[in-house]
């Protein structure tokens, strides 16, 4: 199981923590904006953390001749999303250390603008910069920083951890057909 874990949970880590890079130089240039990053980086996820189907199913019908309990495969599965998790958790630490490091200056300034642009009243805007600035003071220690990046993917791995593993808790079900 170890190995099932770790290979598949790597993967996954290295798919979402690649999209960090390979988006960047569309953020930068304005082609990707923030909403758009977002649902960029969540379909992300989703598709990557779709390894934890794949590692339960392997883990089940390699390991444990084709049956599997909920629990179980519940517990793959978070193993292969706490893998992913702290691999992209890491690889945003590189990122927001080194390319990204005005990121939160970035952010601040583009929803600021939002509120304006929504027609927001200088009082509205003069509290949102003060809620952004205790949350830069908090978000500069690198372990709340981590934590909060481990809690934005996480979730997404839960979710498809409780799926695969009810899809999959049944023996047989959506098994491989082998041809004779």
């Amino acid at each position: 199981m170890k190995k099932i874990f770790l290979v598949y949970g790597s993967i996954a880590g290295v798919i979402v923590g690649g999209m960090f890079f390979a988006t960047y130089p569309l953020h930068e240039n304005g082609t990707l904006t923030p909403e758009y990053g977002m649902l960029v980086g969540y379909t992300t996820m989703i598709i990557a953390l779709s390894l934890i189907f794949f590692g339960v199913k392997s883990y089940r019908d390699n390991q444990l001749n084709g049956a599997i309990n909920f629990g179980k495969a519940f517990g793959l599965g978070l193993l292969i999303t706490l893998v992913a998790s702290v691999i992209y958790a890491l690889t945003w630490e590189i990122m927001f250390n080194t390319l990204a490091s005005d990121y939160l200056q970035k952010w601040n300034a583009y929803s600021l603008q939002k509120m304006k642009d929504a027609g927001a009243s200088m009082a509205e805007l003069a509290a949102k910069q003060k809620e952004m600035a205790g949350f830069d003071e908090m978000y500069k220690n690198p372990i709340v920083r981590f934590g909060f990046t481990i809690a934005e993917i996480s979730p997404v791995g839960i979710v498809i951890s409780l799926i695969s593993a009810a899809l999959l808790r049944k023996k047989g079900s959506l098994k491989t057909q082998q041809t004779i």
